[in-house]
């Protein structure tokens, strides 16, 4: 007698399928007859690059909290980590003067194909990377770890240095090592965002209530839990006080309040992940300090 849950699994993944087929056959006569020219890749790409939901949207929504929470002014410079298919600075070509300046790399090379050739090639302020490094995810073939990646610029290179659903699927060695670029390459008093699933007695107490939760971390690991066993990259959530502190032990200062998210089922919330706006307090770290976090939580 067939597993049923097996069965279900391979129904689901010829739907799954069959739809992804539909969907990029719909693109490709939409691109022949030109309407993905400005700022609006195919759904294909967007998928590729983890953007597939709410592009435009989130988008808008973020540049809004770049603005009010972090205070970012047109002519400053910035570091996308994690750019995809270009979500974000769409809408920062809009924002952002001549004398402003935007860097972002992504470990996904068809989005970055399409940031250059959409957007960098109208507005020479604007720059794309591609990094080819592996994540389970999002770029299996990846030739370079990310605990071992130098971001490619400068030290203190960089006014505000942001990262959307970027630490949600990254383990901790990985994720402590690109914090640690982060800090080097931002000037003293320049900012960041970061969004996280932070893990506290409120959100810990939401999950066991089983309230309506966008997703859940069953799964405990050596520094941080995870939604999927087999696919840990998938979504990855961290100790709120782990967190707090490795921010204290690389000169970032947080900037209060936190804001939680959404994502465990809170009726108070500011966006879907948990968003932590800090500030560079001096010069911290010199490349090659060793890592920490794994071993202190």
């Amino acid at each position: 007698m067939a597993d049923n849950s097996l069965v279900r699994r391979v129904q689901e993944s010829g739907r799954r399928r069959i739809h992804a087929f539909i969907v990029d056959a719909q693109d490709y006569f939409a691109a022949k007859r030109g309407e993905f020219t400005e700022f609006n890749p195919p759904r294909r790409l967007r998928r590729l690059a983890g953007d597939e939901v709410g592009f435009s949207e989130v988008g808008e929504e973020f540049t809004k909290y770049f603005v009010d929470i972090c205070g970012l002014k047109p002519n400053e410079s910035i570091l996308d980590v994690g750019c995809g298919s270009g979500r974000i600075a769409c809408v920062l070509t809009k924002y952002l003067n001549p004398q402003g300046r935007y860097e972002g790399f992504d470990i996904v090379k068809e989005g970055i194909e399409w940031d250059n050739k959409i957007i960098a090639a109208k507005f020479p302020n604007f720059h794309f990377q591609h990094s080819n490094l592996y994540n389970k995810s999002y770029n299996p073939k990846g030739k370079s770890l990310s605990s071992e990646y130098k971001f490619p610029y400068p030290d203190e290179s960089f006014d505000f240095v942001f990262l959307t659903s970027v630490f949600t699927h990254m383990l901790p060695r990985d994720m402590e090592h690109y914090l640690s670029e982060i800090v080097l390459v931002l000037k003293t008093d320049g900012r960041c965002l970061i969004t996280f699933f932070l893990l506290n007695n409120e959100a810990k107490e939401l999950a066991e209530a089983k309230t309506e939760c966008y997703i859940n971390f069953p799964y405990q690991f050596e520094g941080y839990r995870a939604n999927n066993p087999r696919f840990r990259e998938a979504a990855v959530a961290y100790e709120e006080d782990a967190i707090r502190a490795l921010y204290e032990r690389y000169g970032l200062r947080i900037k209060q309040p936190i804001h939680y998210g959404s994502w465990c089922g809170r009726q108070n919330y500011l966006s879907v992940q948990d968003i932590i706006v800090a500030v560079k307090n001096a010069r911290q770290n010199k490349r090659g300090a060793s890592l920490s976090f794994v071993h202190s939580v």
